[in-house]
C-alpha cells in the first residue's frame, strides 16, 4: 500500500491593513461601471476603512462622482444638496420604457425637430417646474424602489414634484439628435427631461448619452480617472504619495456653507460635543449650519442660532 501524497493548502498572502484615510476623490466614472464598483476601486486603492459617495451615478452615464473617505462622508449630505451640471444627448424619435438605451419603445415618430423648435421649447422647462420621475428610478414606493417594482412588471405611478432646472442650453444638434447642458437642483431626472421635451415637440425622445460635469462644489477640473488612480510605480512608496496627491480635503465638500473661525479653546469644547458662546463686537451675527475651523483645521459642522455654536458633527482628523 502507497501512502496518498497530500497538497498542502497555499499559505495566503496577508491582507493589506485598512487605515483612516481622510478626503474626497472626484472620481471621472466611465460608463458601463456601476457608481458601487467604483467605490469599491477607490476604497482599495487607498486602503481605506470607510467610503461612500454623493448621488449616485447609472452605469449608462459617466462623470462626476464624488467619494468620501474616513471623515468626509459626514459631509455626503452636503455635497448631495448642491447644484448639479449634466450634458446629455437626447435620440428623437422614439420615447422608451427607461427614457434611456436600456428601455424597449414605447411610442414612435417620423418627426425629427429642428434646432430651432427645440430652441423654443427649452424656456418650458427651465426654473421651477413640474416633473413626473421616470418609472425606472430610485425613488421609493411603500418602501419598494420604483425600479425594481418596474423590473417585475408592477404598475408605477409617480407623483409629478417641482424641481428647479437652472438653465438648459443646446451645444449641438445633427442627425436627428440634440445635445443639450443643464444645470438643476437635487431631484431633477435628465431623462425626465429627454422624456417631456419629446412630448412637448411630438417628436418622443430619449437620453443615449449622460455625462455628470459637476456635483455641488466640485466641477470637470477636479476630476480623477482611473487611470490616474491606477497609474503603475516601481516604488509603493512613491505610488502611494501619488494617490495621496489626488485627494481633496474634506473640507472642500462644505464650500456651499457659511465657515467660521473659533479660538483653540472653543475648538475643545465643540469637539466633546459641547456648545459655545461667541460674544464680541467680531462675533458673527447668522443663522443656520455652518463649517467650523481652528487654524486651519475643520472642528465641526454646527448650528448658529443667536451666537451659540452648537455642534452637529464633529471631525476627528488626526
Amino acid at each position: 500500500m502507497t501512502d496518498t501524497p497530500t497538497t498542502a493548502n497555499p499559505v495566503q498572502p496577508p491582507r493589506p491593513k485598512k487605515r483612516d484615510v481622510h478626503g474626497w476623490l472626484i472620481f471621472d466614472k466611465p460608463v458601463g461601471m456601476t457608481s458601487t464598483h467604483a467605490v469599491a476601486i477607490v476604497k482599495r486603492v487607498f486602503r481605506a476603512k470607510k467610503a461612500g459617495h454623493a448621488g449616485t451615478l447609472d452605469p449608462l452615464a459617466s462623470g462626476c462622482l464624488p467619494i468620501a473617505l474616513g471623515e468626509a462622508t459626514k459631509t455626503v449630505p452636503y455635497v448631495m444638496d448642491g447644484k448639479k451640471a449634466y450634458r446629455f444627448t437626447v435620440t428623437w424619435g422614439v420615447e422608451t420604457t427607461t427614457d434611456d438605451t436600456e428601455g424597449t419603445a414605447q411610442q414612435t415618430s417620423d418627426k425629427r425637430p429642428a434646432r430651432a423648435e427645440v430652441e423654443a421649447f427649452l424656456p418650458r422647462f427651465t426654473g421651477a417646474v413640474m416633473q413626473v420621475p421616470p418609472k425606472f428610478s430610485a425613488i421609493k414606493i411603500d418602501g419598494e424602489r420604483a425600479y425594481d417594482l418596474a423590473r417585475d412588471g408592477e404598475e408605477v405611478t409617480l407623483e409629478a414634484r417641482e424641481v428647479l432646472i437652472d438653465s438648459l442650453e443646446i451645444v449641438a444638434h445633427e442627425n436627428g439628435t440634440t445635445t443639450l447642458e443643464a444645470a438643476c437642483g437635487k431631484g431633477t431626472y435628465v431623462r425626465a427631461i429627454a422624456r417631456d421635451l419629446g412630448r412637448a415637440l411630438g417628436c418622443f425622445g430619449h437620453v443615449t448619452a449622460l455625462r455628470r460635469t459637476r456635483v455641488g462644489p466640485f466641477q470637470e477640473s477636479d476630476f480623477i480617472t482611473h487611470d490616474d488612480l491606477t497609474a503603475p510605480f516601481e516604488d509603493a512608496a512613491e505610488q502611494e504619495a501619488h494617490v495621496a496627491d489626488l485627494l481633496a480635503p474634506v473640507d472642500r465638500g462644505l464650500q456651499e456653507i457659511p465657515d467660521i473661525q473659533v479660538s483653540r479653546h472653543e475648538a475643545s469644547r465643540l469637539k466633546r460635543g459641547q456648545g459655545v458662546i461667541l460674544r464680541g463686537r467680531d462675533a458673527p451675527n447668522m443663522l443656520g449650519q455652518v463649517a467650523v475651523h481652528c487654524d486651519h483645521e475643520l472642528i465641526a459642522i454646527a448650528e448658529m442660532d443667536k451666537g451659540e455654536l452648537k455642534p452637529h458633527r464633529v471631525f476627528n482628523l488626526a
